[in-house]
């Protein structure tokens, strides 16, 4: 049975906790990953996604009733709209500032290097995760594995 450390990756996209939300939501676009790990002095201290930062726009989520708005409703609509545009708009310059500790999840699950693709493979579909930090026995990151390493082992 492969080990983790046959096929994760050490080259590792990470984040500090002071790093702006809007700078880590970029990085992950640019970068074309969903999540990583949050460090500090090399160690492992949570880990943030896009699921992290969807439950933070939801959370503001604008709601106006399109489907079937109300007389009212089609008067008042260009006015609801754009008062909550803006409120949107200044929650966002407020939010995109605000450092990504607020929202990353702080209890990381990690991996030994020494365990199995297959405990991996577990542990990922356990925890509905998509990717596992992989640390030593001081939470210092040595890697990442992903759901796409697992499924690579097939080939």
């Amino acid at each position: 049975m492969k080990k983790i450390k046959d096929v994760m990756v050490t080259d590792v996209v990470t984040f500090k906790r002071s790093d702006p939300i809007h700078y880590v939501a970029w990085a992950l676009r640019e970068k074309r990953i969903s999540g990583a790990p949050i460090v500090e002095d090399g160690k492992v201290v949570g880990v943030v996604s896009e699921r992290d930062i969807m439950r933070l726009i939801e959370e503001h989520d604008i709601k106006v009733n399109l489907l079937f708005p109300s007389p009212f409703d089609v008067i008042e609509l260009p006015l609801k709209i754009k008062h909550e545009l803006d409120e949107m708009v200044t929650l966002i310059k407020e939010t995109a500032a605000t450092a990504v500790e607020s929202i990353m999840t702080e209890k990381a699950i990690t991996v030994s290097k020494d365990e199995t693709v297959a405990e991996a493979a577990r542990i990922m579909g356990e925890h509905r995760i998509n990717r596992l930090p992989v640390v030593d026995k001081d939470s210092k990151l040595l890697g990442l594995i992903t759901r796409g390493d697992v499924i690579g082992t097939l080939i």
